[in-house]
C-alpha cells in the first residue's frame, strides 16, 4: 500500500508553524521556523501500511527516564522536563570536535519528512512520519578520525525532571546506545527533531533523538546530549543489563527469536492488528550488504 499525499503532513501545518511551535512549548525558537517551513516529504520512503495516528504514536511510548513499565503513563509525565534551550555535544576521535546548539543546527541541516516503520522489540509496531536530516551530515561536520570505527550515544539524565530515573535506581543511567561507523553513515540513519510535521514532542525523545528503522527501537537513543566517536565496540544500555535478550547490532529478524517470544510475527498500534515481520523491518535493500549474517 502507497501512502497517498492527502495522508501525510498537510501544508497547513506547515504555513501555520508559528502557532504549533508555541503551541508545542517551543517558545523563542525563532530560527526553528523557516527550517520547519521548508521540510518536504522525501518520495523515496513509502509504506506498505497506514500511517500510525498521531494520538497513538503521542500516547504509548517506552521512555523509562519517566516510567518503566507503563507506556500510557509516559506522556503525563514529562510536564517538567525542559527541552529549550538545547545542546549536545560532539567529540571523541574526531578533528573538528564540536557543542552544537540544537536551534542553529536545525537551521543549516537538510530538513526532510520520512515515513517510516517503527518496530519495538516487545513485538509491537507502528508507522511514523519523522522530521529529520540524515546522521552522515553531522558526521561529516565533525570529521571523524580513522580510528573512529564506532559512534556512542548518550541521552539527558535529570532526575529532577525525569521521574523514572530516581525511581528505577537499579539502571545505569544516563542511557547509552552505540553503531558501528558504516550503520551510522547508512541513508537510513536519522537524526529525528519532529514528528507529524510538528517539533518533537517530549515523550518521543524531544528535542533531538535518533531513529534507525532496520533495528529495534532501543537502539534509537532519546534526547541525546552527548555523541562520541570511539575505536572499540561500546557497551550499551540494555545489553550492559542483559545481554542474551538485547544484543549491540538489534536487527529486526523474523527468525530470531526473544528469549521470552516469537519475532515472526508483530502487533500494530493501536489496533493490534497483527502482520509478519519483515526482516530488516523492510529495509533489507539498505542495510543487508552491511552485515555477514543477521546480527544480533
Amino acid at each position: 500500500m502507497v501512502i497517498k499525499e492527502s495522508e501525510v503532513t498537510p501544508e497547513s501545518v506547515y504555513l501555520n508553524r508559528r502557532q504549533l511551535l508555541t503551541a508545542a512549548g517551543f517558545l523563542g525558537m525563532e530560527r526553528l521556523l523557516s527550517a520547519a517551513g521548508a521540510v518536504r516529504r522525501n518520495p523515496e520512503f513509502e509504506l506498505d501500511r497506514p500511517i500510525t495516528s498521531e494520538a497513538a504514536v503521542l500516547s504509548y511510548n517506552n521512555f523509562y527516564e519517566f516510567h518503566g513499565t507503563n507506556k500510557q503513563a509516559v506522556k503525563d509525565l514529562v510536564g517538567k522536563f525542559s527541552t529549550h534551550p538545547w545542546t549536545i555535544e560532539v567529540g571523541g576521535l574526531v578533528n573538528k570536535p564540536k557543542t552544537f546548539d540544537v536551534d542553529d543546527l536545525l537551521r543549516t541541516m537538510p530538513l526532510e519528512e520520512r515515513l517510516y516503520r517503527h518496530r519495538c522489540v516487545e513485538a509491537w509496531s507502528m508507522a511514523v512520519p519523522w522530521t529529520g536530516f540524515p546522521l552522515s551530515a553531522l558526521i561529516k561536520l565533525v570529521d571523524p578520525k580513522p580510528e573512529a570505527k564506532f559512534i556512542r550515544f548518550i541521552s539527558v539524565k535529570r532526575d529532577k525532571e525525569m521521574p523514572g530515573i530516581p525511581s528505577q535506581p537499579w539502571y545505569p543511567w544516563p542511557y547509552f546506545e552505540g553503531l558501528r561507523m558504516d550503520e551510522a553513515m547508512n541513508p537510513l540513519a536519522l537524526v529525528v527533531t519532529g514528528l507529524y510535521g510538528k517539533p518533537l514532542p517530549k515523550q518521543n525523545g524531544a528535542p533531538i533523538r535518533i531513529v534507525l528503522p532496520w533495528k529495534y527501537g532501543f537502539k534509537s537513543a532519546k534526547s541525546l546530549v552527548k555523541i562520541e566517536f570511539v575505536k572499540s565496540e561500546p557497551l550499551t544500555f540494555w545489553h550492559k543489563l542483559q545481554p542474551d535478550e538485547y544484543g549491540f547490532y538489534a536487527n529486526v529478524n523474523p527468525k530470531k527469536p526473544h528469549p521470552r517470544w516469537s519475532q515472526a510475527v508483530e502487533r500494530a498500534i493501536p489496533t493490534m492488528e497483527r502482520r509478519p515481520t519483515l526482516p530488516y523491518n523492510g529495509y533489507e535493500k539498505y542495510v543487508a550488504g552491511m552485515y555477514k549474517g543477521n546480527e544480533w
